[in-house]
């Protein structure tokens, strides 16, 4: 049923049992050895499509820089821009790339500031040559909206009307990691006619985590306990990356998180996300691999909506959502800087109990982003450092602080919420 123009990456039975693979499942991946000039650790690799190389598949996405191991795709969605200064301060937050913009907007305001379109040519001004215009959007969730046949043929029809040198997104809903959800059918819409999907679920503000009785129909479990945390974001990528392996090729799986409320129109509300919670999602959804970010850019509840959240900040200090808008700024900033880092294959080991982490291999450092696991209370946590890690201290990046490293290889560290994060970094042996 493929009908991508992406490579397959195969995956074993090993690694679908746990998407987020620790050491101890040999020959879990064929891993692709590290480059001969970077130096690795003798452990085993993460599946992935590819990192920045899956990009150069794609002439425009090619062109405008997409395969550099510095660039890491953070969208906003349905964000309005007019001008040269909107964009300036999109940017300014860490925002790089468009879906959904106003049918007046002016190609050149892509061009100029050098962002990034994923979409369909919504006026003349729009050149489907050009590299900012890097994707085509197919469809917003199929899979609440149509049945399955006719989610992938809706999909299949909106593929072949995409332009060449543009790669192929559709955004699904939490449906398509449920196991409410025939595994067939979902497994044939995310691995249909595209070469980037993503996930919408607000696993903070939505009701479903308040149901009673509550229910976890999820392909990775979600505790009632875990659900309105950080966590959960990431155990979607991880639930929708076993959905996206069954057929043994692997695409860019992205995430949304939102950046004040994703509550329905109508229903009950759940409140805001708060804006340590907004960067704990988004890094527990890289932890977990996903390959690029997207920010739901509504609220629709509540007493601080807006259909614009990232427009209203700017014109607004006094913004009742102006404090997540800046911890998106930070923690994005955090991502582009590290990109190069994060853009590499990832290593499966475990820390220890309690974690949630990603393990990391650049420059002759090895990088740890470290979270809870969901479900765990907040507090201390030990780490177990693997073999070719050597170091007698471990920095913790934006933090200015060094942690000791005892003569077992162990160093510890707070997390004071659930939602909390640090990232090391630590030299490697010899």
């Amino acid at each position: 049923m493929r009908a991508r123009s992406r490579a397959g990456t195969r995956v074993l039975p090993c690694v679908l049992a746990a998407a987020a693979a620790l050491a101890g499942c040999s020959g879990a991946a064929e891993p692709a050895p590290a480059p001969p000039s970077e130096p690795g650790l003798a452990l085993p690799r993460i599946p992935w499509e590819g990192g920045p190389d899956y990009w150069s598949r794609f002439s425009n996405a090619e062109a405008a820089g997409w395969s550099e191991p510095g660039f890491f795709p953070i969208v906003a969605w349905h964000n309005g821009i007019s001008t040269d200064a909107e964009v300036q301060y999109d940017k300014s937050l860490g925002i790089n790339t468009y879906i959904g913009v106003s049918r007046e907007t002016p190609f050149s305001l892509f061009e100029d500031n050098n962002v990034f379109w994923i979409g369909d040519r919504i006026n003349d001004s729009f050149d489907p040559a050009s590299p900012n215009w890097v994707g085509t959007f197919l469809d917003d969730e199929v899979d609440g909206r149509f049945s399955p046949p006719d989610g992938l043929r809706q999909l299949e029809r909106r593929a072949a009307q995409a332009p060449p040198g543009t790669f192929r997104m559709a955004n699904f809903t939490q449906m398509i990691i449920s196991n409410d959800f025939p595994a067939e059918d979902a497994e044939a819409l995310v691995n249909g006619p595209t070469d980037v999907v993503s996930l919408d679920m607000y696993w903070y503000t939505v009701p479903h985590c308040s149901q009673d009785p509550y229910r976890s129909p999820y392909l990775v479990e979600i505790s009632r306990q875990a659900c309105r945390t950080a966590s959960s974001y990431g155990h979607a990528v991880e639930a929708l990356r076993l959905r996206d392996a069954a057929d043994g090729e692997l695409q860019q799986l992205w995430h949304f998180v939102e950046n004040l409320n994703g509550g329905p129109i109508e229903g009950t509300y759940s409140g805001y996300v708060e804006p340590g919670q907004v960067q704990g999602a988004v890094m527990s959804a890289v932890i977990n691999e996903a390959r690029g970010i997207l920010y739901f850019n509504q609220s629709f509840s509540g007493d601080c909506q807006s259909s614009n959240v990232f427009r209203a900040a700017q014109m607004d200090p006094g913004f009742c959502g102006t404090a997540q808008v800046q911890a998106v700024a930070e923690v994005n900033r955090r991502i582009h800087e590290l990109a190069p880092v994060i853009n590499t294959q990832s290593y499966g080991y475990s820390f220890g109990p309690g974690l949630d982490t990603m393990l990391k291999v650049h420059d002759g450092h090895a990088y740890v982003f470290a979270m809870l696991e969901g479900g765990t209370e907040a507090g201390r946590r030990t780490f177990f450092l693997p073999p070719g890690v050597a170091a007698e201290d471990a920095e913790v990046l934006f933090e200015d602080r060094f942690l000791a490293v005892g003569s077992d290889g162990t160093f510890e560290d707070a997390f004071d919420r659930e939602y909390s994060f640090h990232i090391y970094r630590l030299p490697l042996a010899g």
